[in-house]
């Protein structure tokens, strides 16, 4: 290595170093996301049977996800329920959505 050389690792991991932690933060808050979007497709279905059931459906949605909006939306023969909450990693809404025939066991 010549005198000219010296230094370039360290400037090239200086440099180097932010992109790693920047793409490893957006991997672990798309992962986050993921996993917020799964639990609120859970607690949709579950409030649709719910509501299907004759039961309170937005008792039970401010259990399992706190902060979501429920709207109730009957199609038909079905109950459905759509709930939407803002994603906390991301500056995302989500939304999930689920359907249950009304009158069901």
């Amino acid at each position: 290595m010549t005198r000219a050389e010296r230094g370039s690792v360290t400037a090239e991991f200086a440099i180097a170093l932010p992109s790693v932690v920047l793409v490893l933060a957006a991997c672990l808050s798309g992962v986050a996301v993921a996993g917020q979007q799964l639990r609120l497709q859970d607690a949709a279905a579950l409030a649709a049977r719910t509501l299907a059931r004759g039961g309170d459906p937005d008792a039970l949605a401010a259990r399992l996800v706190p902060g979501a909006a429920v709207a109730r939306q009957p199609e038909g023969d079905l109950a459905c329920v759509q709930l939407t909450v803002a994603a906390t990693a991301l500056p995302l809404t989500l939304t999930a959505r689920s359907c249950a025939l009304a009158g069901g066991l």
